[in-house]
């Protein structure tokens, strides 16, 4: 999620990874729980906020989110995705449930996956993932 996040920002970090993405010919793509997540923020810090003109900038922040979730190839959890989830869980890996979705999809499409948390990803068998932030 902190790789789509930052391809959605005008950032020095997210116009890097997305000139390398360019540069090297990379399919980017993302997962239906990356755009559950991103949708669930936004929903909270839109909530956060009154009504009206406060919340302006922060809508316009999610439809480019929106915008760019349209742009990608989304990954689904499917079935594939779901055993390898539920056969990493009875690893007791001690990673979030959102995190290890992500990895089984992963997993079940021969993903590699983009992500600061290595100190989850790290811990699931067989995942390919990279850093391209930091």
């Amino acid at each position: 999620t902190d790789h789509f996040s930052e391809w959605c920002s005008t950032s020095a970090a997210g116009t890097r990874l997305r000139a390398r993405c360019a540069k090297n010919g990379v399919e980017v793509f993302t997962t239906i729980i990356t755009s559950q997540e991103s949708s669930e923020g936004w929903f909270a810090l839109i909530n956060r906020h009154p009504p009206g003109q406060q919340q302006v900038p922060i809508y316009g922040l999610y439809q480019r989110s929106q915008s760019a979730l349209g742009d990608m190839f989304m990954l689904p959890f499917d079935y594939e995705s779901a055993l390898r989830f539920e056969s990493a869980r009875l690893l007791r890996l001690r990673v979030g449930t959102m995190d290890l979705k992500i990895a089984a999809i992963c997993l079940a499409h021969a993903a590699t996956l983009l992500s600061r948390n290595a100190g989850d990803f790290t811990k699931v068998p067989g995942l390919q993932f990279e850093n391209w932030l930091d």
